[in-house]
């Protein structure tokens, strides 16, 4: 995309400043990355490229863990390089650890977390995982928590091999019933920016979460209802006018909360008809497949949201109740 995806606005300015990647420390600066899927991956070897930082990660996928084990974990596609990372099948196994990342599937969080719960016992813990509420079970679990949202993307390709598809910056910010320090939550940012990951450290990262999130929860229902691309479903006339109306709930939602959308997410929705048009989102996938969506977190999380701030959202209601009526579908 020629602009920030988020903002709207131009790709702007360099890494967050500040001093020296291990903040002045002998020993190193360890990361846990919880979920080492694609997103998990490429957060990890980017992470891992620097100095001063060891990074450790954590997946149930035994072939990926003794690959990267055996050879590093290899980043192809928009970058060609390959990473030394610590990789575990077991979080019991992590060392302690000054920051964690949750990279899981929302229906995972709970467990992966409280798996490796004695690494995260000290550390500030972000969630870069889709759609709502991680960051609410994750605090359940340890004292200092980022919210955070991402738009990169990739694909784990071969055990140990995670392709980089597609670039864009994280927003990371403290969680606000329990927060990590804003100087914790600057230092990650930091990290992620010198290893290529570009991150910005935010007080109030909601704003950024919620365009992502109310994008997605527009979309990705009704592609995953009808098997329409996001471009093929934007175009549509009907379809198009369900899309708005999901967008206009939620941000009635953001509007009762004091959230400030840093761009129009229709503005996001006319991008995505221009740049992405074949596109296919990652719950279309999760249908196909027939596995379990995230509609809980997204769709649902809002309408969760609706509720609590006194605004109803039954469009988002009906898209949760359609998609699990299709996944019951599934076991009958």
């Amino acid at each position: 995309m020629t602009g920030d995806p988020v903002t709207g606005g131009p790709v702007t300015g360099g890494p967050v400043t500040g001093g020296p990647v291990t903040g002045g420390r002998a020993d190193p600066v360890r990361v846990a990355v919880i979920g080492c899927g694609a997103i998990g991956s490429l957060y990890a070897a980017h992470l891992a490229r620097v100095p001063g930082v060891e990074v450790w990660a954590v997946d149930p996928w035994a072939e990926h863990v003794a690959a990267i084990r055996s050879g590093g974990l290899r980043v192809t596609g928009l970058a060609d390089f390959t990473a030394t990372v610590r990789a575990r099948t077991d979080g019991r196994d992590l060392p302690a650890c000054d920051f964690g990342i949750v990279a899981t599937k929302s229906r995972h969080t709970r467990a992966a977390v409280e798996g490796a719960r004695a690494a995260l016992a000290g550390a500030s813990v972000v969630s870069v995982q889709n759609g709502l509420g991680n960051e609410e079970i994750i605090a359940e679990v340890v004292l200092r928590v980022i919210r955070g949202s991402i738009i990169t993307a990739g694909a784990v390709v071969a055990p140990g091999v995670v392709r980089y598809d597609a670039p864009g910056d994280s927003w990371f910010g403290p969680f606000e019933p329990r927060p990590a320090p804003m100087h914790a939550v600057e230092q990650l940012a930091r990290l992620l920016s010198e290893g290529g990951l570009r991150t910005h450290a935010l007080e109030d990262a909601r704003g950024p979460q919620w365009t992502k999130v109310i994008f997605n929860s527009a979309t990705s229902p009704l592609a995953a209802l009808t098997g329409l691309s996001v471009g093929r479903l934007c175009t549509d006339t009907g379809l198009r006018a369900q899309v708005d109306a999901l967008v206009a709930e939620a941000v009635a939602v953001c509007e009762q909360e004091g959230i400030v959308l840093p761009r129009g997410p229709g503005e996001a929705v006319d991008e995505a008809i221009a740049e992405a048009y074949d596109h296919r989102p990652s719950m279309l996938q999760d249908v196909l497949a027939r596995q379990a969506t995230e509609i809980d977190v997204l769709n649902g999380g809002i309408a969760a949201a609706g509720r609590r701030a006194g605004v109803p959202t039954p469009r988002h209601d009906c898209m949760v109740a359609l998609v699990k009526g299709l996944e019951k579908a599934w076991s009958q």
